[in-house]
């Protein structure tokens, strides 16, 4: 009887959960109404970058580039220019980074777009000839100011309202990760700079062509790891992005935590009121550019501009993750969000004591003199995708969902879907493809 068992154990054991049928369950749908154009938009990394060559056309592909450059390649010259440097950036945008070596970033969720609800890859500029569902892929310089980035999206969007020969045509919106950012900007303030000072005058002018905006894994309330990244580095194939190349990039600063989130406590686990966004801090603990081995490595004059650099890239973070949460006028535009929350995720720094200095530690296993019974791991990490917290994805400063969100946190958000996925593979999930489509092609979004 036993090896019956065992048989019956090791045959469930091979069996896979079911798969929804994306096309049985969609087909119809797509014979009974035309939805809006759809605009895939990426996240930070999404697009592939190339060398212009000294005509100015495109030339090798500096970013992502073969498998030997992931594996073994510093990437130091994706480093953006500085203010100040006369220097001009020689890199364009070609297209979506949709995978590499057998890895999926974006190809699955384009292909799903088309195979199983029928929408057509469009170019922009394109004439469109009779009614059909259609897509189009906004690839952009993901190292950029987030509102440079909003500027270009804007285009998009006049240009395919001018294709489809309707003024008032609204667009549905797939932004994952920092491009969800882009969006909620967008939709606020349009192309209008509000970051050089402090008031922020919502105009909705973005709202207004936005018929539904999906939001996937994005870091609504920001990313410890992306400040983790200004300080060590981004960590590609088997090698970094070094720190001084993530420090030139003014997006990256943007994805840092909002000043209403916990990002730091003691050794004890106490919550610490810091401003991550105060040069002083950066000063106080030596990271980023005032880190004294950068300057060993750079130079002396190399590391000035940096730091002038990133106190201008600092407070335009600041206010523009204030920008995104402060109240807004009631929009029509639907908010469906996507994420994971079954990761570890970096949450807070820690700061340790060690015979009257402060240091600070950016993971668990940093922690020279670590007590029995204090809970490292839970202090410094959160339900997430292992990059995005699900407290950041739902705007909450808690995660607790009992609590009210904190009431300078204005994000109306119509649903709310969770996965059991890393950050880097949501768009490929077949749940959220099934759900993704539910929402596009659903008469009432839900």
């Amino acid at each position: 009887m036993w090896r019956l068992w065992l048989l019956v154990g090791i045959l469930m054991a091979g069996c896979s959960e079911p798969q929804p049928d994306l096309h049985w369950l969609y087909s119809e749908a797509r014979e009974t109404r035309v939805p809006p154009p759809v605009i895939v938009v990426p996240g930070i990394m999404g697009s592939r970058l190339v060398a212009a060559d000294g005509e100015g056309q495109a030339g090798e592909e500096v970013w992502p580039g073969g498998l030997g450059r992931l594996m073994f390649s510093d990437y130091g010259d994706l480093a953006l220019p500085l203010p100040g440097e006369t220097r001009a950036d020689a890199l364009q945008v070609t297209g979506l980074f949709d995978g590499v070596a057998g890895r999926d970033f974006y190809g699955r969720v384009v292909r799903t777009l088309e195979d199983a609800a029928g929408y057509r890859r469009t170019e922009p500029g394109a004439s469109v000839d009779g009614p059909a569902a259609r897509y189009y892929v906004f690839s952009y310089d993901w190292r950029q100011d987030n509102l440079a980035t909003a500027r270009q999206l804007h285009g998009l969007i006049e240009q395919i309202r001018r294709d489809h020969d309707d003024p008032a045509l609204k667009v549905d919106v797939i932004a994952h990760s920092m491009g969800g950012l882009v969006l909620r900007y967008y939709m606020r303030y349009g192309t209008v700079d509000v970051l050089g000072s402090n008031d922020f005058p919502v105009s909705g002018v973005g709202a207004e062509r936005i018929h539904r905006l999906i939001l996937l894994g994005t870091p609504n309330l920001g990313s410890i790891t992306a400040m983790t990244s200004l300080l060590e580095g981004q960590r590609v194939g088997l090698r970094r992005v070094p720190a001084e190349v993530m420090l030139s990039f003014p997006s990256v600063y943007q994805l840092m935590p909002h000043a209403l989130t916990p990002w730091l406590v003691t050794e004890t686990g106490e919550p610490l009121t810091r401003d991550q966004f105060d040069i002083y801090i950066w000063k106080r603990f030596q990271i980023g550019p005032w880190d004294p081995a950068l300057e060993a490595r750079l130079g002396k004059a190399r590391v000035q501009a940096l730091q002038r650099a990133s106190h201008l890239y600092l407070e335009r973070a600041r206010r523009f993750s204030w920008a995104l949460t402060v109240p807004a006028p009631p929009s029509q535009t639907e908010i469906h969000q996507f994420g994971g929350d079954c990761h570890p995720t970096p949450s807070r720094f820690l700061v340790e004591e060690i015979d009257g200095e402060s240091h600070l530690r950016l993971w668990p296993r940093e922690v020279a003199n670590s007590v029995s019974g204090r809970d490292y791991q839970r202090w410094m990490l959160a339900p997430g995708d292992g990059v995005v917290t699900k407290a950041s994805l739902l705007a909450r400063n808690v995660l607790n969902p009992a609590v009210p969100r904190h009431r300078f946190i204005h994000f109306p958000a119509r649903s709310a879907f969770f996965l059991c996925e890393h950050h880097d593979r949501l768009t490929g999930n077949v749940n959220f493809q099934d759900n993704l489509l539910h929402v596009l092609l659903s008469a009432d979004g839900l």
